[in-house]
């Protein structure tokens, strides 16, 4: 808040920007999690800024609690009649602190209705998640057959070797005759059968992709590449996955047929939670020659949505931070990932790293990793190396410590308001996500296909690194504050810990200041003793 400048229009000027935003975004669209995260993350952190420097006053301050709460329950501004299920005090407890920062405190109750939809909700990838489509292609004398297709429709978030796992239930005695591209795991329990013997009875089945090189007569389209799935942001072709399944002992027709249930997903491990299957429109085909249409018998989707915190307690990454300007290097939190690998760690100099096998994983994908003091599989290492006139330079550097895993397609997403204006950068693809089309605060980094879109396993070999040059932006850019480090680190899809804030590099003039006014202090307090002397 430029100082000369009008208060009460510099109030106006914050309450029109919180406005701007809850305007620009479809809200008909959004859930109560998204809506909770816009109002958090989004509408209160602009008058952050100007809250830092000066009071807020108290009428600004309720007019934003209002737009937050017409945005929490739906209401239009002018809407005077729109219903609001509980007292506003109970869900929205703003604070007048010293700094005129306002907080949002969901109460107990919204967040346990919450918290089933917003586990699996991720701000940066708010439409992500991976569809399971069953396509009935014709009807057999007792059953069907179906292709399968599993599309994955996350921007940075790839399903990684050792692939995915698809399970479900049979809603009745379903068993299956055959498949192409993909197999069960057991046959299950088969014996009534004389003759043709199904490829599966069992009425929980757990199927998975085929690996490659397989015979052409087992393939299927966009099958057998080992369960592996890329992100859809990063290799569209290769996001899906397919196979085909011949059904036996199920309805015959639209009518009879039974959808199966309780689907599960792991890919490769937890963290993915499936809905019911639900019949939509039937999907269309195109013929080779592009002239003819035709349309799938019976369609149904099943859409799963990953959690990180049902895939892991702690996090799969640290960040660490250093710059040009000071000499501190910032280092990963300690135990950042959780310390219970630590008595089987391995020190980078020790004789068992030249044993035969030891990069072999484990069936359980227990990790070997490095002895370090954060205990993190991944380190992000952000760098600002250098300051030019109008341009900043930024050295990226990715350490793998973990001996048993290398990462095949890996991304890292990080999340800076200088992402808007990257000029090059080098080593590394980028791509920028824009999940809300007025904020662009947010890119993918990911390997060059062939050159280094495999980040090797711990070792002399088990690094990447990449620089990205930055514009600057007269009217935002600083090195005070921490400003120059991002906001939010993703590896793999999986949010990275981020340093303590206060810890981060700063100005050697904050130094100085604070050297400065000690040694005033020190000053005052020797002549006030000198003087009673």
């Amino acid at each position: 808040m430029a100082s000369g400048k009008d208060k009460k229009a510099a109030s106006e000027e914050i309450i029109e920007k919180v406005k701007s935003k809850f305007q620009g975004w479809k809200m008909k669209t959004l859930s109560q999690a998204s809506r909770a995260t816009l109002i958090t993350s989004v509408a209160n952190s602009i008058p952050s800024y100007q809250a830092a420097s000066l009071l807020l006053p108290k009428h600004v301050c309720s007019k934003l609690d209002a737009l937050n709460r017409n945005c929490w329950w739906g209401k239009k501004e002018d809407n005077k009649l729109g219903c609001c299920l509980k007292r506003q005090e109970s869900i929205c407890t703003p604070k007048y602190y010293k700094l005129g920062t306002m907080r949002f405190v969901l109460s107990a109750f919204f967040f346990l209705v919450l918290l089933t939809y917003a586990a699996a909700y991720d701000p940066l990838d708010p439409n992500g998640n991976v569809t399971i489509k069953w396509d009935i292609m014709s009807w057999t004398p007792d059953g069907y057959v179906a292709v399968v297709t599993l599309n994955n429709f996350q921007m940075y978030r790839h399903i990684m070797s050792p692939g995915w796992t698809l399970g479900w239930t049979w809603a009745k005695k379903e068993v299956i005759w055959s498949m192409v591209g993909a197999q069960t795991t057991e046959q299950g329990d088969c014996s009534k059968f004389k003759g043709n013997i199904p490829h599966c009875c069992k009425k929980i089945p757990t199927v998975v992709d085929l690996l490659p090189g397989v015979p052409y007569n087992q393939q299927f389209t966009n099958c057998c590449k080992g369960g592996v799935v890329a992100a859809w942001g990063q290799d569209p072709t290769a996001a899906v996955s397919a196979f085909q399944l011949s059904v036996g002992l199920a309805g015959t027709s639209n009518k009879t047929v039974k959808l199966p249930k309780n689907f599960t997903l792991l890919g490769p491990g937890p963290g993915y939670t499936c809905g019911p299957a639900k019949v939509v429109p039937s999907t269309a085909f195109l013929t080779p020659d592009r002239r003819r249409k035709t349309q799938a018998l019976m369609t149904w989707n099943v859409t799963c949505t990953y959690s990180q915190f049902l895939a892991r307690k702690n996090p799969n990454c640290c960040v660490s931070f250093s710059s040009f300007y000071n000499d501190t290097i910032t280092p990963c939190p300690s135990c950042a990932c959780g310390c219970q690998n630590k008595n089987n760690c391995v020190k980078s100099n020790s004789k068992i790293l030249q044993m035969k096998g030891i990069n072999t994983p484990k069936k359980d994908n227990t990790p070997l990793l490095q002895c370090t003091h954060h205990m993190c599989p991944v380190r992000v290492h952000w760098h600002v190396k250098q300051n030019y006139k109008d341009y900043w330079r930024v050295k990226l550097a990715v350490t793998n410590f973990n001996y048993r895993m290398n990462y095949t397609l890996w991304s890292l997403v990080v999340q800076h308001p200088n992402l808007n204006n990257v000029t090059q950068v080098f080593s590394f693809d980028y791509k920028p996500l824009v999940p809300y089309e007025s904020i662009n605060d947010t890119g993918m980094f990911y390997g060059m296909k062939y050159y280094n879109d495999l980040l090797m396993e711990a070792g002399p070999f088990g690094n990447i690194q990449s620089e990205v040059l930055l514009q600057k932006d007269k009217n935002t850019f600083t090195f005070k504050q921490g400003w120059a480090f991002p906001r939010k680190v993703y590896f793999n899809g999986d949010e990275c810990m981020l340093p303590p804030p206060d810890t981060y590099p700063h100005l050697p003039n904050s130094a100085h200041k604070s050297l400065l006014a000690l040694t005033t202090l020190i000053s005052s307090l020797l002549f006030l003793l000198i003087s009673i002397w």
